[in-house]
């Protein structure tokens, strides 16, 4: 796994040597030769750092959170976390996995919270390592507690969220001036008592929808927002995997989905989204930014 990390780590300061290079030209030789990448600073001792993993893609992480991977001394990590990712882990950091799967918790939610402040108060530093942005339906709010409950100094380092990915690997944008002036995140886990979310505000024309965690719940979504107003053929798109070599989606309307899904089930997780920027959606997935993304070589 070291011999990876340092694999990964030299991909992408020559990638950004060869970026530099090419914008830097103008101003002469000497500069673009002398710039070099941002990674500075350390892993405090007795500290968390609450890190998003992004989306999957681990070229899609953040220099920054790179970095706290490869200088922490234990690292707490969820399901969602690639592989590749942790492949930057090196050998000897210790690792504890508290991943949760829909419907069964493998590590209930107090306990991941004793196990960071037990790591830090032994003088370790901890990365707090979650899929997509931790402040993004993470339950981070629950974890900062326990940290500040104990004392114990936190920082949140932000990941590209599935929305964001999701969208960009289909080849469209959240929000387009023609399509959506509002931008939605609602999580499909209902918390509330009544159980039932207000559909008549969310079934607007003028905004996407970003549901997380509905994979169970397509069928009530697309039922809901269609008793709420919404037009039986407004788009809605299921995009699973978001952003790694195993992303699958499913293109339709709200009417049509439901079945659409029983046919050709998609594993979780599993981004919804709804709204009239889901019919920008490429009719060639080889169309797609995704495509493009996936077969452009930068050199």
């Amino acid at each position: 796994m070291r011999a990876l990390s340092k694999h990964l780590t030299q991909k992408w300061h020559e990638a950004f040597m060869r970026l530099s290079q090419r914008v830097l030209a103008p101003f002469g030789r000497e500069t673009s030769s002398s710039l070099c990448l941002p990674l500075s600073g350390e892993c405090q001792s007795g500290k968390v750092y609450l890190v998003g993993a992004g989306s999957g893609d681990v070229e899609l992480l953040t220099l920054k959170a790179a970095r706290l991977l490869m200088q922490a001394d234990a690292v707490v990590y969820d399901r969602l976390v690639g592989d590749d990712v942790l492949a930057l882990i090196p050998r000897g950091t210790e690792r504890y996995y508290v991943g949760k799967a829909r419907g069964h918790h493998s590590v209930p939610q107090a306990e991941i919270g004793a196990l960071m402040v037990k790591l830090a108060n032994a003088g370790k530093s901890v990365v707090r390592l979650k899929g997509g942005d931790p402040t993004i339906f993470g339950r981070l709010g629950e974890e900062l507690a326990a940290l500040a409950a104990a004392h114990v100094p936190a920082a949140i380092v932000p990941g590209i969220t599935a929305a964001s990915a999701a969208a960009a690997y289909m080849g469209i944008p959240l929000t387009d001036r023609g399509h959506a002036q509002q931008l939605r995140f609602v999580t499909a886990q209902l918390c509330r008592e009544d159980g039932t979310p207000d559909w008549a505000s969310l079934a607007r024309k003028d905004e996407t929808l970003v549901f997380y965690m509905g994979l169970s719940k397509v069928d009530a979504i697309c039922h809901g927002l269609r008793q709420a107003g919404l037009p039986d053929d407004w788009p809605i798109m299921l995009v699973a995997n978001a952003s790694q070599p195993e992303q699958q989606s499913l293109v339709g309307t709200l009417a049509d989905m439901p079945e659409q899904l029983a046919a050709k089930p998609l594993p979780s997780p599993c981004l919804i989204l709804v709204g009239s920027v889901v019919s920008m959606v490429p009719a060639s997935p080889s169309a797609s930014l995704a495509g493009i993304i996936k077969t452009v070589d930068p050199a």
